[in-house]
């Protein structure tokens, strides 16, 4: 029995001994954070950090950094956190993010940078390793305009094959470079609401053949040429919002709507497309002005419009031809008086060069110099 009970005293220790060897690693936790191993979460939120706080677990699936005063965010921020999967770095002022930056999460998933001061990108920024990044979310997050330019850059060098969503809403665009996506060719959803964009460019879609959203509310686009339209075209999966832009329903609005009857499929509320120019068709929507026949009203121009403007054509050349005639015939007809003024012109240069060349010998020779000085004394 003693013999027992000193076994049983003895396991217990041994247990006692593990337990505490082990709480203060389950119970470890950074300062200003809130864990859960259970839920693997960490948050922290809205505490006035500085940087990414040290010691976060291991176990952290999802990690939420937000609401502090994070300006950089560089590669030792994260070492040792291969199990994140979701990261949310909102609302924390990060104004530079240096390259493989998020290189260490292996895991990595859904990234959120929105809300931020994002004023420099390194060309590496947004490099993940085993490309294993699903969502983008930069919404409100570019410090001024020029920072598309960094963000293609990023975009270009990350290689982000199999991203499937970016959001790029709020920032202020007015425009996108070309071949800004050509790295993406998994993406299926594109968020550019709430931008200054107006117009596509050659090539500035190219590569998103996968895409089956597009949205592009609340931008400034006018109208869509031929050019944007092409780009539009190389979309064939895409749904396309395309609803509160300041459309301007005039003649050279009917290629644009030709296209939306031929593509209206796949327009999403085609309804709330409506005109803000002219003032007389101001909230008229722009299907309803069309028609369904493409056209505004305007008069063609067709074969007697053409012959009219060759007609145009031919009686300028006419008068232009009458007035050339006159100022021969003007000329010819005071050929003599001409010829006189020319003559008086000629002699006058004559003259005068003289008059320079006879001053000229007399100021280069002394002798001569002298003499005149004699003459005038």
């Amino acid at each position: 029995m003693p013999k027992f009970r000193n076994s049983f005293l003895l396991l217990g220790c041994s247990l006692l001994l593990l337990g505490s060897a082990y709480a203060p690693a389950a119970a470890s936790c950074p300062p200003g954070c809130e864990c859960s191993e259970a839920a693997h979460t960490v948050k922290c939120v809205a505490k006035e950090l500085r940087s990414v706080p040290l010691g976060i677990p291991g176990y952290a699936r999802n990690l939420f950094i937000t609401g502090n005063q994070i300006m950089r965010i560089g590669p030792e921020s994260f070492k040792g956190l291969e199990n994140v999967t979701n990261l949310s770095l909102s609302n924390n002022r990060i104004s530079e993010v240096e390259s493989h930056t998020f290189s260490s999460l292996t895991s990595l998933r859904s990234l959120d940078l929105s809300c931020n001061q994002l004023a420099v990108l390194h060309p590496e920024a947004l490099t993940v390793a085993e490309r294993s990044l699903r969502e983008l979310n930069l919404s409100r997050a570019l410090y001024n305009r020029s920072g598309i330019l960094d963000l293609s850059a990023a975009l270009r060098h990350s290689s982000l094959t199999s991203l499937r969503g970016l959001d790029l809403s709020h920032n202020s665009i007015i425009y996108l470079p070309p071949g800004m996506f050509t790295r993406l060719g998994g993406l299926r959803r594109l968020l550019l609401t709430n931008n200054s964009l107006v117009a596509f460019h050659n090539a500035t879609l190219a590569g998103l053949g996968d895409l089956q959203e597009l949205d592009l509310t609340l931008n400034s686009l006018r109208n869509v040429p031929e050019e944007g339209l092409r780009e539009l075209d190389s979309l064939p999966e895409a749904e396309i919002l395309l609803g509160e832009n300041p459309f301007t329903c005039t003649c050279g609005i009917e290629p644009f709507a030709r296209w939306l009857n031929r593509s209206r499929g796949r327009i999403r509320n085609p309804d709330q497309m409506m005109c803000a120019f002219p003032a007389n068709l101001r909230n008229a929507s722009l299907l309803s002005v069309v028609g369904a026949s493409g056209s505004l009203g305007c008069r063609p121009r067709g074969a007697g419009a053409e012959l009219a403007l060759q007609t145009s054509y031919v009686f300028l050349g006419l008068v232009l031809g009458l007035v050339g005639l006159v100022f021969l015939l003007v000329l010819y007809l005071n050929r003599r008086g001409i010829k006189k003024r020319v003559y008086d012109m000629r002699d006058a240069c004559r003259e005068v060069w003289e008059g320079y060349h006879y001053r000229f010998e007399t100021d280069s020779d002394p002798r001569l110099s002298q003499v005149s000085s004699s003459t005038d004394m």
